[in-house]
């Protein structure tokens, strides 16, 4: 998602990012380095070096901060990111769990009770090896 318009809101105390056709708020607070009463947000830009996927502000004192999109939609609880969100912990908590299991991809896929993309690329490689086997004894054929 592009950010196409963002305005530091200092009576809010959050930056207010424009993303499609959306308007969303990310709190100060929520940023580092963090704009104070003191150190305000000077200037703020959507920062084209990084594809507009993040805006980039710098603070009176001269230190700069950069927030990504993903922070803000999270921080928003944008449902669709938080679906991405979960199912990317989901399979690498999985991917992490198969890696210390001692079963077999095999049998985890029969366990699971039902075929899937892995399953048929066991079956596929498992029949190419039967194919190139020599027959013995006659056979059926």
């Amino acid at each position: 998602m592009k950010i196409r318009r963002i305005i530091a809101n200092n009576r809010r105390k959050a930056f207010e990012v424009t993303a499609g056709r959306t308007r969303l708020l990310f709190p100060y607070a929520k940023a580092a380095p963090r704009p104070a009463s003191d150190d305000p947000v000077r200037n703020v830009y959507v920062d084209k070096e990084l594809g507009r996927e993040a805006f980039t502000y710098v603070l009176d004192s001269g230190k700069e901060g950069t927030v990504h999109i993903d922070h803000v939609l999270e921080y928003n609880e944008d449902p669709t990111t938080l679906r991405d969100l979960l199912l990317y912990q989901l399979t690498v908590e999985a991917q992490r769990r198969l890696r210390k299991s001692t079963l077999s991809r095999r049998e985890v896929i029969r366990r699971a009770g039902r075929a899937s993309a892995a399953g048929a690329s066991v079956r596929r490689r498992r029949d190419r090896v039967r194919s190139r086997r020599p027959r013995v004894g006659g056979g059926r054929g």
